[in-house]
């Protein structure tokens, strides 16, 4: 069966005990990992490893024994509870190793776990889990976590007062790190709440938040907000160098100089309308986007938004001219512009 990504977060907190079991794929190695270790966890229990409960298979080793799978399913181990046979990294290679372990599943036998890159429609193993009436076929993809996914995981840990606030800064976090890293975050933030029966506040998510992220990018389309144009090309040059592309830094500044131009139409004024912006804006950038928006006035952002649709469909459709100067000028006439009283 397939599931879809708010089934698929459901099933890996409260995983069904006489499934035959689930294959997790997806493009980001990580995230795939990280939905793999917390489904295991909840199959098993946390002493379910030493306990040897859980058999890992890297599916390498399935083209050298095939029959691998098929003992790791049929094994019973010394100590009673639920088990697990876990194939890493499988891919359509291996599906001729993996099919028939499975197609002989039977109640009792190990769940079995796989992990997979970014499968095709097409492929075999995705159509076989994704048909099977009692397995399931979940696709990890790259959207950040969701309000109740962060939720879950900080409940997972003890923390459950969370200010409303502090909830809007978590979620705008997830959207500037790394699965990894912000499951990091979330740990050393329940580790700094442990014994602390005061609600979670955004000032504890920015004592805890990590220093940068994607910190060259967000510092050039302030200093271009902020009309600092002497700034701009020794940025550029160190982003240049990091690999970041033309077009990339223009997407950015114009999601940037959208949020802006949102925050400046709202009736309430910036401030409320930078509060209402979804995603939410990353609390350390929020006082300045207000300060930003409040400089602009909606009539020069609507031209700075002109500039920089001007500028993408250039970039796109440019053959010959170098990108990365033309976008320089076009942040260079933002901040230009923005200095323009």
């Amino acid at each position: 069966m397939k599931l879809s990504p708010r089934d698929a977060s459901r099933y890996f907190s409260k995983p069904e005990a006489n499934r035959t079991g689930a294959l997790i794929f997806g493009a980001d190695a990580m995230r795939v990992a990280l939905k793999r270790q917390e489904l295991i966890e909840n199959l098993i229990g946390p002493e379910g490893e030493e306990e040897m409960r859980l058999t890992r298979i890297p599916a390498s080793d399935l083209r050298k024994d095939p029959a691998l799978l098929s003992d790791a399913i049929k094994a019973q181990g010394f100590f009673p509870g639920p088990r697990v046979a876990f194939v890493e990294e499988a891919t359509e290679a291996v599906a001729k190793q993996i099919l028939p372990a499975l197609e002989d599943w039977q109640e009792g036998d190990a769940q079995v776990i796989i992990t997979a890159g970014n499968l095709k429609p097409t492929s075999s193993l995705r159509k076989f889990f994704e048909k099977h009436p009692n397995a399931y076929a979940a696709g990890i993809y790259d959207d950040p976590p969701s309000r109740d996914e962060i939720q879950a995981e900080l409940a997972r840990a003890g923390l459950t007062q969370i200010d409303p606030e502090a909830m809007n800064d978590l979620t705008g976090l997830s959207r500037t790190l790394d699965p990894g890293d912000f499951r990091q975050t979330l740990e050393k933030i329940a580790l700094y709440k442990l014994s602390d029966p005061t609600p979670l506040t955004p000032a504890d998510v920015e004592a805890m938040a990590p220093a940068s992220t994607e910190a060259e990018l967000d510092d050039l389309i302030h200093v271009v907000a902020e009309g600092r144009a002497g700034e701009i090309g020794p940025l550029l040059v160190k982003l240049g160098a990091q690999g970041t592309q033309p077009v990339g830094l223009c997407i950015g500044a114009t999601r940037h100089f959208r949020n802006l131009f949102a925050a400046c139409a709202d009736p309430s004024g910036p401030a409320q309308g930078i509060q209402r912006l979804r995603p939410p804006v990353h609390f350390k950038s929020r006082d300045r986007m207000v300060r930003q928006a409040q400089a602009w006035g909606t009539p020069k952002l609507e031209q700075a938004l002109e500039l920089l649709i001007e500028t993408d469909l250039a970039l796109r459709s440019s053959q010959k001219a170098p990108q990365m100067a033309l976008m320089e000028r076009a942040l260079i006439r933002l901040a230009m512009m923005g200095r323009k009283r």
